[in-house]
C-alpha cells in the first residue's frame, strides 16, 4: 500500500487468474527503485535469501525466520546516480524473485539498508528522511495472456 509506481490489473476473471498463474511461475519481471539508509558499498548485483513469515503477534508485520519462514529471494544492487539522495543513504534497484508480503522492506531491513520513509521497519532515522516509502515499482514485464504479445511498462520514480 506504501508502495508507489505500477499496478497491473485484470478485466476479467480468466485474464487475473492467467495473470497470477504468470506471477506464480515467476513469469513476470519486476524492479523497483529505493533509497535506503546506509551505503552499499559494492558493485553489481547481490541475492539475499532469507525466509519470511509472519510476525503473528505483530501482524501485519513480516520477519526472518530461517526455520519456519518460506523461502524468500531478492535481487538488489546499487543504482546510478540520478536526483538527490540524502548523505549516507544509497540508491538501491530491487528484483523480488518470490513475491512475500513486504519482502523488499524486510529484506532491506535485514541487510541493515532500511528503507527511506518506511514505518514498520525503519528506525525512526531513516523514517524522518522521507515523507513516505521510498519504494517505487518502475518497471513491469510480462507476455500478454491471449495475444502471446511481450509487454514491458516504465515509470520512472519521482525521488
Amino acid at each position: 500500500m506504501a508502495t508507489s509506481g505500477l499496478i497491473l490489473m485484470a478485466r476479467d476473471k480468466p485474464t487475473q487468474a492467467a495473470l497470477g498463474a504468470a506471477f506464480a511461475q515467476r513469469q513476470v519481471h519486476k524492479r523497483y527503485s529505493a533509497v535506503a539508509w546506509g551505503r552499499l558499498l559494492s558493485d553489481g548485483w547481490h541475492e539475499i535469501n532469507a525466509p519470511l513469515r509472519c510476525d503473528w503477534e505483530r501482524r501485519p508485520l513480516q520477519i526472518v525466520d530461517p526455520v519456519q519462514g518460506k523461502p524468500s529471494l531478492t535481487r538488489y544492487c546499487r543504482a546510478p546516480a540520478q536526483g538527490h539522495v540524502p548523505a549516507g543513504c544509497t540508491r538501491l534497484l530491487l528484483e523480488p524473485v518470490t513475491g512475500r508480503s513486504h519482502q523488499l522492506r524486510v529484506h532491506m531491513a535485514h541487510l541493515g539498508l532500511p528503507l527511506l520513509g518506511d514505518a514498520l521497519y525503519a528506525p525512526p532515522g531513516a523514517q524522518a528522511l522521507a515523507p513516505r516509502l521510498l519504494l517505487h515499482a518502475h518497471h513491469l514485464g510480462f507476455t500478454h495472456p491471449h495475444t502471446g504479445q511481450t509487454l514491458l511498462f516504465e515509470h520512472p520514480a519521482d525521488f
